[in-house]
């Protein structure tokens, strides 16, 4: 298993990328590899400060960098021995089975859909966001921005990646599939969600049917909530001002600490031909560590197979 990471993307690129490898090194399965694409000299230094053998991970040497600013088409294009390009090559030869980064999202977004593309039957793709229930378990919410706009067969079609993802990645067993609504009957809602409900019901997954904004961090109706990428942006910016907010009042509770993003490491994009991950821009060697890792599982569990067969 072949796990390539960005090694030039974030904020304080490559050192927390190097160092959250080889954090993730110690915990990997034993057939796992990590493949760093960056500046190699730069890689040495960084373990050989650690004290790490840089030959436990393998190096992709590249000589340029897609920064934050950079325009994403335009830099993906212009920029074809960065890290974030020549990573994307490599996913789409099979040299690697993952690829994540903390780098410059919209790039991120246009390599998948230049390189690996869509699963044949996905409308679009979207990302999604795990999020920490009251009963201690995490439920699913998608689309989490890659989509604004979002047509009814678009929203019925989350239903059934975010039922293989919370399944195979949550282990979650039959999950309850529910779509956010400003109220709970069927009649409720815009034409959006209206007509999306007409299609959800019809789907072989549990759908549930319309869920409240208050219920969502409850738990006890839904473990997948559907909503367009606007809506779930939303929600998530929200998720991390509340997590901000807790530690600024100095409220120590394990519940308002499993919002911190460095303990999920990152977002995956679902609906594509690959694993592709992507972490946030400030990422710590934490987070760096668990987007490691978390895109370890989701080859290990062999995701896109899986949402291949349900197309």
């Amino acid at each position: 298993m072949r796990i390539g990471i960005d090694a030039m993307g974030g904020d304080k690129a490559p050192k927390n990328i190097v160092l959250g490898a080889i954090e993730a090194y110690t915990q990997m399965s034993p057939g796992s590899r990590i493949v760093l694409f960056g500046d190699k000299e730069q890689i040495v230094k960084i373990c050989d400060e650690a004290g790490f053998d840089h030959n436990k991970l393998a190096i992709a040497h590249t000589t340029e960098v897609i920064e934050m600013s950079d325009h994403p088409a335009r830099a993906f294009q212009q920029k074809k021995d960065s890290s974030i390009t020549v990573g994307f090559k490599a996913l789409y030869s099979g040299d690697i089975d993952g690829f994540a980064s903390a780098g410059n999202t919209g790039a991120m977004l246009v390599g998948t859909s230049y390189t690996i593309k869509s699963i044949i039957g996905i409308i679009r793709p979207c990302i999604s966001a795990t999020f920490p229930v009251i009963t201690g378990a995490e439920g699913i919410l998608l689309d989490v921005g890659l989509n604004p706009d979002c047509r009814p067969d678009i929203l019925a079609q989350y239903g059934i990646l975010g039922s293989i993802y919370a399944t195979h990645m949550l282990n979650i067993d039959n999950p309850r599939i529910g779509l956010l609504n400003i109220g709970e009957e069927e009649e409720k809602g815009n034409l959006l969600t209206k007509a999306a409900y007409e299609l959800m019901k019809e789907e072989s997954y549990n759908f549930i049917g319309n869920i409240e904004g208050r219920d969502i961090l409850s738990g006890e109706k839904a473990d997948v909530i559907v909503c367009d990428g606007f809506v779930g942006n939303v929600l998530l910016k929200q998720s991390e001002a509340l997590y901000g907010m807790a530690q600024k009042l100095q409220i120590k509770h394990d519940y308002f600490n499993r919002f911190n993003y460095e303990l999920q490491g990152g977002t995956p994009v679902l609906g594509v031909n690959a694993p592709v991950i992507i972490g946030h821009g400030a990422s710590s060697p934490l987070a760096i560590k668990n987007m490691i890792l978390q895109t370890e599982h989701a080859i290990g569990v062999d995701l896109v197979s899986k949402f291949k067969e349900a197309l």
